[in-house]
Parts: structure tokens; C-alpha cells; sequence
């Protein structure tokens, strides 16, 4: 079996993994351009990249796809029985996805339809889904719009972004396998396109939180926004951003946004229902931390306002 991958985050790596780990031949690796990222603006490899170049695998990192008669070229050269495609982060056009001789495959970490888009996994948490998971589909030239081939379901329990998608990763990957071995029994199946909802690219101001809403909605944020771009207010005129808080049933007297309750290892905030007990914090110019070590440092007194 012969398979392109095109893949970029650290959600897909395992599926390139596995690919490798079952033998079969990966002639080429398709990633997005090294791009500049931290503090430093330094140019940085994808993290498939850094897979590929470990495993001694072809790496091409074209600009764009749509108009490029060279990455066609080569993908015809190939002659690839498959597409294995992962979180690559361009839609391919047609005449690409008409390339492989059985399908373009692509792996999409939510239960399709719903979350169609860049982000499933943050907004599948920020929403307050019980359940997620991952589906493999057919390629068209929609944005994650294809037939469903298989769908594996995941419990979403109480896990932030990050940890949700290091374990939707690992199920990717076994349904990528599962779906290729199983490829010419499968029976495609239409997405209900009145059950499609959309995951759309996450932006910096997502994160700014809105005191008015729910302690349970900005306590999801917190962990669907993890660890970027991070949920985040200001507290006497810095920034400050929460990585782990938990939640109380009670009524606040206090207006939404003000600190009602402290202690040495914990500030407690009054939200449009309920509190937000936080757990883990960061102030600017300091480390990610506890609250108590937090607190030991720069003291948050009940009346303080945030926002």
C-alpha cells in the first residue's frame, strides 16, 4: 500500500506513526511551511516535519495547493493508492483529490457533522459536550463535508484541550489503520448536513472572558481554550490567565467579575451564575502556578474587580 500523508500539529503525528509502524510505504510527506512562533519569532518545523525527518521520510512544504501544477505533478509521480490526511490545514482542490487510485482519506477529530472546522477539539469543550471523538471520511472539495467511513466516540470528562486531544490522537490513528485495512468493505455514509455545526480557527479574543456568563461556561472556556490562547481578564491592569478552576453553586452578592472569596491557596470570582473557584492562574511577566503560590506573591483581597 502506498500512502501520502499530509498532516502538520502534534494531533496528527501518531497517525504518521502508525502508518510507519505498519509497514506500509509513505513516499511522501506533505506539511505546512515552517513558520515563525514564541517570543523569539523563530522559524519553527511542524511537529510532523520533525516526525518525518526522524523517520527519513520525504518532507515537501508547499504554500498552497489550489493552482500548483508542481505539487500535482508530484503527487501524480507517486501514484499513491491513498491520501492519508490529518489536521494539514488546507482544503485540497479537485484535481488533487483525484490523485489516489482508491481515496483521499482524511482523519477529523470530531463526530461528524458536527465541528466541522480548525479547532473540533477546543470548541467540542468550550461548548459542553459530554462526547467527542474522531471520524475518517472521503475527501471533497467541502471543508470537512465528505461521507463518513468510521466514527469512534470519546468521553469528554471534565479533560481540558490538550489532554482531550493527545487521546483523540491515539484513537485517530487506530481508526486511520481500521479504515484503510478495511477500506473496500466500508460503506460510506452522507453527512446530515442539518446536524452540521462548525469549529471555526480560534483567535486571540476568544479567550477574554466574559464574567457575565455561567462559573460552568467560563470554567469550559478555561479548559477548551487550553493551552492556547488561554482564557484570560486583567487584575489591576495586568493580564492574567487561567489554566484550572472549578466551580460553586452559590449566589454571589457581589457584580460579576469581583473576587468574593480568599484564602491562602485560592481566590474565589463572582460569575453571571454561580462561582469560579480558580485553581491555576498566570500573571503577566510571571510562571503559570498554583493560586496559592500565586497568591504568596501578589495578594488578591475579596472587592478586587477583574476584567
Amino acid at each position: 500500500m502506498k500512502i501520502i500523508f499530509m498532516g502538520t500539529p502534534e494531533i496528527a503525528v501518531p497517525c504518521l506513526d502508525a502508518l510507519c509502524a505498519k509497514g506500509w510505504e509513505v513516499p511522501l510527506v506533505v506539511t505546512q511551511p515552517d513558520r515563525p512562533k514564541g517570543r523569539g519569532n523563530q522559524t519553527q518545523a511542524s511537529p510532523v516535519k520533525e516526525y518525518a525527518l526522524k523517520a527519513g521520510l520525504e518532507i515537501y512544504q508547499p504554500e498552497k495547493l489550489k493552482n500548483n501544477a508542481e505539487a500535482l505533478e508530484k503527487f501524480r509521480s507517486i501514484k499513491p493508492d491513498f491520501y492519508a490526511v490529518a489536521a494539514y490545514g488546507r482544503i485540497l482542490p479537485k484535481e488533487a483529490l483525484d490523485v489516489p487510485s482508491k481515496a483521499p482519506v482524511n482523519v477529523h477529530f470530531s463526530l461528524l457533522p458536527k465541528y466541522r472546522g480548525a479547532a473540533p477539539v477546543n470548541w467540542a469543550v468550550v461548548n459542553g459536550e459530554e462526547i467527542t471523538g474522531v471520524s475518517t471520511m472521503l475527501m471533497d472539495t467541502g471543508m470537512d463535508t465528505g461521507d463518513i467511513l468510521l466514527r469512534k466516540e470519546t468521553p469528554i470528562e471534565g479533560k481540558n484541550a490538550a489532554e482531550l486531544a493527545a487521546e483523540l490522537a491515539e484513537a485517530g490513528a487506530e481508526l486511520l489503520i481500521k479504515t484503510l485495512e478495511n477500506f473496500d468493505i466500508i460503506t460510506p455514509l452522507k453527512q446530515n448536513e442539518a446536524e452540521a455545526t462548525l469549529a471555526p480557527i480560534m483567535k486571540k479574543e476568544d479567550g477574554l472572558i466574559d464574567w457575565s456568563k455561567p462559573a460552568a461556561h467560563i470554567e469550559r472556556a478555561i479548559r477548551g481554550f487550553y493551552p492556547w490562547p488561554a482564557a484570560y481578564s486583567r487584575i489591576d491592569g495586568k493580564m492574567i490567565k487561567f489554566f484550572a478552576a472549578g466551580t460553586e453553586d452559590i449566589a454571589p452578592k457581589e457584580k460579576p467579575g469581583t473576587v468574593y472569596a480568599a484564602g491562602k491557596d485560592f481566590f474565589s470570582v463572582s460569575t453571571g451564575k454561580g462561582g469560579l473557584v480558580i485553581k491555576q492562574a498566570q500573571l503577566e511577566g510571571r510562571k503559570r502556578m498554583d493560586a496559592g503560590s500565586l497568591l504568596a506573591g501578589f495578594p488578591i483581597e475579596p472587592g478586587t474587580k477583574l476584567g
